[in-house]
């Protein structure tokens, strides 16, 4: 191996001897459960019956009364009722919805024999969660057959990367920032190696995607500060704060700034090095310069289209906001300067200069191992391409 690819592959090696490490030294032992308090705890149960009834001062006031089947939990076969109320807030349900409840204090007036109060909790989602993605599971593998397939495998090694390291070390009191990119880098290199090996084109997207990543922490860790973004925002931020005053809001904060920036800085530096290997592939003759310029001609309207996505993404989660927004009681100055809307900006403007950094750097290193890769390393790059 020439001296060039052989140094990058180092660093790769060096970055992911760093992540193991940072993950052993993180790595959470006993959990805290001082969280534990907020999540209220609840039992399964099926909606059996509906009515209603009279429960104001006149006749016109009607409340609905829902007749419940415990289905587990220590009362479970048990029957119960929950009081819906008049003020037309409560989400509407059917018979036979699968629901989760938690037994509540008797409400005067509507006692009866053999039945306990409960509320509603939430709803049962599984079933409806494990069709939606056996229909995504099937999709995948039959467009992209075995890579699908590793890629998939990618997506349950990052979601366990997520839910063993990253949230129970957070929980534990470790850094939330530090946390968030040792996990972003474990992820980001058991996905791009399962799906694309460890060619040059991997060696290109794992080099791009570390360094984009580090950008995108460093601007939320300094953004975050310089616009004075608490974390406080949202009802389950007051939660975990009540539940421990020592929790790092503003880290989290961040830490969900990097986390989220990775999935589109994978897309964007695996597509980069895929074009240029390919461009090579198709013309071994194009020298470093020729092949920078030509793939950062598909770069930039790669970028577009994606800054176009995280917009899209950001507003999509913020609708009911920018609907109260809209009605016009606050100025645009004004909306912007809150922090529920100020933390959208920053984390989209962060997520949107890590992509368009990547980009270039992505592409310069893609178009330098190109010069030195074999001819089956291109003609593979090439064949695999990269699917959007």
């Amino acid at each position: 191996m020439p001296p060039l690819p052989r140094l990058l592959t180092l660093i790769v090696v060096a970055i992911a001897v760093a992540t193991v490490v940072a993950i052993a030294i993180m790595w959470p032992g006993h959990v805290r459960d001082e969280f534990a308090e907020i999540v209220q705890p609840s039992d399964p149960a099926t909606v059996v019956g509906i009515d209603d009834r009279p429960c104001g001062a006149t006749i016109a006031d009607r409340c609905k009364r829902v007749v419940i089947h415990l289905d587990g939990g220590d009362a479970a076969g048990a029957r119960g009722i929950i009081q819906w109320g008049a003020n037309g807030v409560d989400p509407p349900v059917h018979i036979g919805d699968r629901i989760r409840v938690a037994e509540a204090p008797p409400v005067p007036g509507y006692d009866v024999p053999n039945e306990s109060d409960y509320t509603l909790v939430d709803f049962e989602r599984g079933g409806s969660l494990l069709l939606l993605f056996s229909v995504f599971a099937l999709l995948v593998i039959a467009f992209s057959r075995l890579r699908g397939a590793l890629s998939l495998v990618g997506l349950g090694a990052s979601l366990g990367v997520i839910l063993l390291f990253i949230v129970p070390a957070i929980l534990n009191g470790e850094p939330p920032v530090a946390v968030a990119i040792a996990g972003s880098l474990a992820v980001m290199l058991i996905t791009i190696t399962l799906a694309h090996g460890l060619g040059p084109k991997s060696v290109a997207a794992l080099l791009g995607t570390t360094a984009s990543l580090l950008l995108t922490a460093a601007l939320a860790v300094l953004f975050t500060h310089l616009t004075r973004l608490t974390g406080l925002a949202g009802e389950e931020a007051f939660a975990l704060r009540l539940a421990d005053p020592d929790v790092s809001l503003q880290g989290l904060l961040i830490a969900g700034m990097v986390i989220g920036a990775l999935g589109v800085l994978d897309d964007v530096t695996v597509s980069q090095s895929s074009t240029v290997l390919a461009l090579r592939a198709a013309n071994p003759a194009l020298s470093f310069r020729e092949l920078f310029t030509r793939a950062m001609h598909v770069g930039r309207d790669h970028v577009s289209a994606t800054v176009n996505t995280l917009v899209l993404a950001y507003a999509g989660a913020s609708l009911p906001v920018l609907l109260i927004f809209s009605s016009g009681a606050l100025g645009l100055g004004q909306a912007l300067s809150l922090e529920i809307v100020s933390e959208q900006v920053v984390a989209t403007l962060v997520g949107s200069i890590g992509l368009i950094a990547a980009v270039p750097f992505t592409t310069a290193v893609a178009a330098l191992l190109a010069q030195h890769a074999t001819r089956e390393q291109l003609e593979l790059a090439a064949a695999h391409g990269h699917a959007h």
